[in-house]
């Protein structure tokens, strides 16, 4: 009697290999003299950029500026002729330019090679308003930022006590602000004699009454058409039941 062949047995590896995907290739790991040469490089650029000249500030361009000379700007800015660009502090520069009463923000870049850029925007007057020592220039955030002659058809600004954080100030010029754009140009003057009563002057002389600064848009809206019926006094203070006189 013959004996069958015992059958072979399948010893284990010890490696799961699963079907559908193959062995991940190892990845072959960059020469160390390869990231210690680019660690190099990077340091000496910065000495390069930080400690010499190749990279120094030799031109300074200003732009946006119509109202501040050039050169009040450049006096400001105080960044020496040949400074490395890494060391020009931008933040303080544009700190020491927006300090100027007519500028209203800055922005200071550096632009290798060797370019300093200054861009600037004014401010722009809202309202003027008189004073003792001359006529005063004020930008739609209450800043008063100038005294000179005001530019044609700017509205005059009458309230006690014109400042920043005066409230009949901030209410007039919201006001104005409300207004749509084809009206603004019609306002000769914006006065409260008290905090609720604004009042806006008209070029040909016809009075607007205001109010407070509530409803704005509300009153904004009816103002145009209101305008097209004759008289001379045009209450919106209640926009709801506008009157005219």
């Amino acid at each position: 009697m013959s004996r069958g062949r015992r059958p072979e047995r399948t010893r284990s590896t010890g490696t799961a290999v699963r079907s559908g995907s193959a062995p991940r290739p190892k990845r072959p790991r960059k020469p160390i003299y390869l990231t210690v040469a680019a660690v190099g490089a990077v340091v000496v650029l910065v000495v390069v950029a930080w400690f010499t000249p190749l990279l120094s500030a030799r031109t300074v361009t200003v732009v946006g500026n119509a109202g501040v000379p050039s050169e009040e700007i450049l006096a400001a800015l105080s960044v020496p002729t040949g400074q490395p660009l890494l060391r020009v502090d931008t933040g303080a520069a544009a700190d020491r330019v927006a300090s100027i009463a007519k500028v209203d923000h800055v922005r200071v870049e550096r632009n290798y090679p060797s370019t300093i850029k200054v861009t600037v925007v004014e401010r722009a007057p809202a309202v003027f308003y008189d004073a003792p020592e001359g006529t005063h220039l004020m930008d739609a955030s209450g800043v008063a930022y100038a005294i000179e002659p005001p530019p044609p058809g700017l509205p005059r600004l009458a309230v006690a006590r014109p400042a920043q954080d005066d409230a009949a100030t901030v209410d007039a010029l919201t006001t104005l602000e409300s207004l749509p754009p084809h009206l603004r140009p019609q306002v000769t003057e914006v006065s409260a004699a008290t905090l609720p009563d604004i009042r806006l002057t008209l070029v040909d002389g016809r009075q607007v009454l205001w109010g407070s600064v509530e409803e704005s848009e509300h009153k904004a809206a009816i103002l145009g058409p209101l305008l097209g019926q004759p008289g001379q006094v045009f209450d919106v203070s209640s926009p709801d039941l506008p009157t005219v006189k």
